[in-house]
């Protein structure tokens, strides 16, 4: 299983409750698009995670800036996974951020705004704030290896309370 989180904005700790915090254990891989905002916060989400990759977001400290990348790649599912935490140009950016790193997923924040996008080559993906949505629902997504065995994943975008907010499919097709 795949989890995948953002704009967690947190001073002393990770926020992350009930299908969230599940979500944060029980994943094979967990990925975060950015502004985690301190150090305390970024430790505990690495404390709750058997793998956790992560960048940096605009809200970020010095001190978490200098730990994390501004953009990476991780394969997870056998699809390949393009993380940045702004969605700079919009769309169109996206998806070429996702072409020039080969990705078929492209995860991204900073609007805390649960999001999917489906264009022609990649599916851009918002998984929302679990812990600070700003006016939005609050989320996080989770991604599973489709029964298919094509190396695709199908997965939800979820309220930290398990309510489904979107449905998604991803192959590597």
């Amino acid at each position: 299983m795949l989890a995948i989180f953002s704009d967690t904005h947190s001073t002393d700790g990770h926020d992350l409750e009930g299908e969230a915090l599940t979500a944060a254990r029980d994943a094979d891989t967990v990925v975060h698009a950015g502004d985690f905002t301190t150090e305390s916060s970024l430790e505990a989400f690495q404390d709750e995670c058997e793998q956790l990759f992560a960048v940096h977001g605009n809200a970020d400290s010095a001190a978490v800036r200098d730990r994390l990348p501004t953009a990476r790649v991780v394969e997870a599912g056998g699809v390949r996974v393009a993380v940045t935490h702004r969605s700079d140009g919009g769309e169109t950016g996206l998806a070429m951020f996702g072409r020039s790193h080969a990705a078929d997923i492209v995860v991204f924040g900073h609007s805390h705004r649960p999001t999917v996008v489906e264009t022609d080559d990649v599916t851009l993906l918002n998984p929302g704030s679990h812990a600070d949505p700003r006016g939005n629902r609050p989320g996080f997504a989770v991604l599973e290896s489709t029964d298919a065995g094509d190396g695709g994943l199908t997965g939800e975008i979820r309220e930290p309370d398990g309510t489904v907010i979107e449905t998604l499919e991803v192959s590597t097709a």
